[in-house]
């Protein structure tokens, strides 16, 4: 191969590396148009780095919460070949040039966060024999889905190209097809669109109707109550008490109030929900054949953490089973009989069965 057909490689390297069509499916406000100009940097056989401009340009439809789909419309990206690369084209006879071209982006969306290669067309494109040129290339994007919630960004990386120029009879030039990578330059913005989405989520609250099982005690207590669960998860129980007996049939009786204890957190998912929540546990009256056996200030000597789950048949809209399990530490602050009332009701086994009604 002779040095014109050398320089002539390296020059439409040089100009035709910029080819590159940032086929991006990213989210602005709906159908909002978006304009972005970069420059890149290419090494090129025997002239070095050169500078390149690229111009993005397109318009966005977002999804207006978490699970939806946002698409591109109208993408176009334009480069700017400089004369060198024409002139070098019209030394091995190119009447045109086309290729594909594969953009480096990166996606986050929320705790996402995804690297992708989209690949595009670069469109045949008639060359001048001097002076410079507009290529522009597109590709194809399917909707994508944007499943959290939060801030979520399209930044955009480097490039590469595969161009093949032809002669005017449509047959190849002695530069055949040839590969060329490009970084973005420094000091630039490389985020193409940033935005926050909303929460899908919204508040379901419930009535609470059930009971729970206290194993040690052989007893069940009747629960009704209050329970959300959305973006803020919160359950509240009214007092209760529960009889059981003592060897058999001393007969006994214990109030019980499960009291919400910190902050309760909680993840919606598949139609139902898990409620991570923590009670503190207070008997403030318990009697034996009638009598009161506990000081007013009897209660679980730690926090009771719960996790309450959702069951078959659970629906958000409407409710449904929930149950959970837990275990009642030893207790405190009852009196005289602490250890003995202790020995009766702590342990493991201990379970919550509910049936929430929407309201």
């Amino acid at each position: 191969m002779g040095e014109p057909v050398r320089k002539a490689r390296s020059l439409l390297a040089a100009g035709l590396a910029c080819l590159l069509a940032f086929a991006v499916a990213t989210p602005a406000q709906a159908s909002t148009p978006v304009t972005k100009k970069l420059s890149y940097t290419c090494p090129f056989p025997l002239i070095g780095l050169q500078k390149l401009d690229v111009a993005i340009t397109a318009s966005f439809d977002v999804p207006s919460a978490p699970g939806g789909t946002f698409t591109t419309a109208d993408l176009a990206v334009s480069v700017t070949v400089p004369d060198k690369s024409a002139r070098g084209l019209a030394l091995v006879g190119a009447a045109s040039i086309e290729g594909a071209a594969s953009a480096g982006v990166t996606l986050a969306n929320g705790p996402l966060t995804l690297p992708l290669s989209l690949p595009l067309t670069v469109a045949k494109t008639a060359l001048p024999p001097s002076g410079a040129f507009t290529t522009k290339a597109s590709g194809s994007v399917p909707p994508v889905r944007l499943p959290n919630a939060g801030k979520t960004t399209l930044t955009i990386g480097g490039f590469s190209t595969r161009l093949t120029p032809k002669k005017a009879d449509g047959s190849y030039t002695g530069l055949g097809s040839f590969t060329s990578d490009c970084t973005l330059d420094a000091g630039q913005d490389p985020v193409l669109l940033s935005f926050e989405l909303g929460s899908t989520q919204t508040q379901h609250r419930y009535a609470v109707a059930g009971s729970t099982a206290l194993k040690a005690l052989g007893a069940t207590a009747p629960l009704t109550g209050a329970l959300s669960a959305g973006p803020e998860f919160a359950t509240a129980f009214d007092r209760t008490g529960a009889d059981f007996k003592v060897f058999g049939f001393v007969p006994g009786h214990a109030d019980l109030q499960f009291a919400p204890d910190g902050p309760q957190t909680g993840e919606l998912g598949d139609g139902g929900f898990v409620a991570h929540s923590a009670f503190a546990l207070a008997l403030p009256q318990v009697t034996l054949f009638g009598l009161p056996v506990a000081d007013a200030g009897c209660r679980a000597s730690a926090s009771i953490p719960v996790d309450l789950r959702t069951g078959p048949g659970f629906a958000l809209a409407t409710g449904g089973p929930v149950t959970g399990s837990y275990a009642i530490p030893p207790l405190t602050g009852c009196g005289a009989f602490t250890a003995y009332l202790s020995s009766l009701v702590q342990g493991g086994g201990n379970t919550f069965a509910l049936t929430l009604t929407a309201r």
